[in-house]
């Protein structure tokens, strides 16, 4: 079962080194968390994971990696300086800022400030001088420099459409109410893809990402049971958005988005282009004066046209934290004790094996087991350490608490018949096995 609540899951992450708050020595800064020896690793392999469902399985997809500094009149033509914004009111009784969608039970509304609009981008100075016109923005989305780059990508790989660009890297937010852990922050991190159509092809690409999206959650370890769609209403749509599915998930505080997958239709395109009355661009596109760029492909016909595009993004803590949270079990064992298992997606385990010396001072024992690990770690197989703790037990304990699938044990029979002892994370079950299939054994387990 998940985690009762999101104490256990803050906990489990100090405890064992998933993530800090930032700054902690000093207070900390709202809003900010860092990932520590384990979080670092899981949070790379969800990244790896995304990347290779979407760049490596698909031929038209390419990937791409964008500045985090963003020239203001992207987000100018892009709609962000004009609706990127959530409203604010103050409490007079506690002295406290909410978003006006979060105030808590305890501030009453006579007491509340009538709401106004608070823009969520964080603005930056490009330079040496800070006179207010050499300014920047730090990218509150990682989509804009897709769209931005649509026909540097188009023209050095010569994909037709439909096809798409993928990118994972930070957004920044500047979040009136940072809250529920890591799962509404200022700094974070987005899995994006815009994948670009025809118009008229639109609505089965949306329909068929919603698809792949809830299989690729499953896939790691997010059942699609455990997410609801939400069809989002039209009054509630972002500017850009014909129709969004949100992927809603029950984390320990609620059932909040997980990914959400858009149709932005040719907006983001058409607001980046130039010469749009030559181009078949949605009404609703504001006229862009600055840009030198046709953001079009022709069609069969020879016309210019501004494909659509369908997003889904994903934010990386937010699936870092719904997996963790379905992984989390507090498991009753015989005799009334219990154990706290990670029962995490082995391709997603921050270390994919432990080798346990059975004895911490046999110097045959314990250079046995580092050669073992040594040799595993070399041939690309993730994070394999040595546990050297003379206490098999213990060992055992920490490595089901942190989702070590594999723990292996070096004994006096490793000496003689070069075998090893494998404990399973999950079942618990020990078996033996020839030093020399350990590869190929851990090989299989992480494609599981």
């Amino acid at each position: 079962m998940p985690a009762k609540n999101m104490d256990e899951i803050v906990a489990l992450c100090k405890r064992r080194g998933f993530i800090f708050q930032s700054s902690e020595i000093y207070g900390g800064l709202q809003g900010t968390y860092d990932f520590g020896p384990l979080g670092v690793e899981l949070k790379n392999n969800l990244k790896n994971a995304w990347w290779e469902a979407m760049v490596y399985e698909n031929d038209n997809i390419e990937g791409l990696d964008s500045s985090i500094l963003t020239n203001p009149l992207v987000l100018k033509y892009s709609g962000h300086e004009e609706t990127f914004s959530d409203p604010m009111v103050d409490c007079k009784s506690c002295n406290l800022r909410f978003r006006e969608d979060q105030v808590p039970d305890h501030c009453k509304k006579e007491d509340l400030t009538e709401p106004r609009q608070f823009n969520l981008m964080f603005k930056t100075s490009v330079g040496p001088l800070e006179d207010g016109s050499n300014y920047a923005y730090l990218r509150p989305e990682t989509a804009q420099q897709i769209f931005t780059n649509f026909k540097n990508v188009l023209d050095s790989t010569s994909k037709p459409i439909p096809f798409g660009i993928a990118q994972i890297g930070k957004a920044f937010r500047n979040e009136i109410t940072p809250r529920n852990f890591i799962f509404r922050v200022r700094e974070f991190e987005q899995m994006e893809l815009e994948y670009f159509v025809m118009p008229g092809e639109d609505e089965d690409a949306h329909e068929s990402w919603v698809q792949k999206r809830l299989d690729w959650w499953s896939n790691q370890g997010v059942p699609i049971k455990s997410i609801e769609l939400y069809d989002v209403p039209t009054d509630e749509l972002a500017h850009y958005s014909k129709k969004t599915v949100d992927l809603m998930y029950k984390f320990p505080h609620g059932l909040e988005e997980l990914e959400g997958i858009a149709n932005r239709t040719d907006f983001d395109l058409g607001s980046h282009s130039k010469k749009q009355d030559e181009l078949k661009i949605s009404s609703n596109v504001k006229k862009n004066k600055h840009s030198n760029s046709k953001m079009a492909v022709k069609n069969d016909s020879g016309d210019w046209i501004v494909p659509y595009v369908i997003e889904p993004s994903a934010g990386v803590e937010r699936g870092f934290l719904a997996i963790l949270n379905e992984a989390y079990t507090n498991e009753e064992l015989e005799g009334g004790k219990n154990r706290i298992v990670l029962r995490l997606k082995p391709h997603l385990s921050p270390v994919k094996a432990a080798v346990i010396p059975l004895k911490k001072n046999n110097k045959d024992i314990v250079n046995t087991a580092k050669e073992i690990k040594d040799d595993l770690q070399k041939i690309g197989l993730g994070r394999i350490i040595l546990e050297n703790t003379g206490n098999i037990g213990k060992s055992y304990r920490k490595h089901d608490e942190i989702g070590t699938p594999l723990c292996i044990t070096v004994d006096f029979d490793t000496l003689n018949d070069n075998s090893v002892t494998l404990r399973d994370r999950d079942s618990m079950n020990q078996t033996r096995l020839q030093v020399k299939e350990l590869a190929m054994y851990i090989k299989d387990l992480i494609k599981k």
